[in-house]
């Protein structure tokens, strides 16, 4: 029987295992894929204001809250809006949401974007203020150009 060269020195590359490699890694990407989907397409859970909540909004003092738009590095419009929350209670408050809505000329809502300005992490005693900053670069066409309406959308209690 006649053998060639590359049989002789033990065949090379076997593409059993590389085909067995290639199937077990384009799994992994479908799978990887369809988390990633599923990920994207997930319906944020709905923020609530407790009723606990509502009573103390009129301890919560929004001021000084201004909004500047700018060009940012890409060419994009960047809408900024900047103030201070005071905590005028006499709770703990761990975090504070806002849903920050945009209206089209016709006062129609066009977009609502959810936005914390209290994280856990810092908190905002009782007597203490904290300023924020909320950045929009993904407002949709037809914005009235306005201050959005801010709404305090979440009040967590620190302990």
């Amino acid at each position: 029987m006649l053998e060639t060269e590359r049989q002789l020195k033990g065949g090379g590359l076997r593409p059993v295992p590389i085909l067995i490699a290639l199937i077990l890694f384009g799994g992994l990407a479908v799978v990887g894929y369809f988390e990633w989907k599923a990920d994207a397409e997930a319906v944020p859970a709905e923020v609530v204001l407790t009723d606990e909540a509502r009573a103390y909004l009129p301890k919560l003092d929004l001021h000084s809250v201004e909004m500047a738009a700018s060009e940012s590095a890409l060419g994009h419009m960047l809408v900024e809006i900047t103030g201070v929350i005071g905590n005028i209670g006499e709770r703990r408050v761990k975090s504070v949401k806002l849903n920050c809505v945009f209206y089209e000329i016709n006062g129609i809502e066009l977009d609502r974007v959810p936005s914390t300005i209290v994280r856990s992490n810092v908190g905002l005693a009782p007597g203490a203020e904290a300023k924020f900053r909320l950045a929009f670069d993904a407002i949709p066409e037809g914005w009235n150009q306005t201050m959005p309406n801010l709404f305090i959308a979440e009040i967590v209690f620190g302990e």
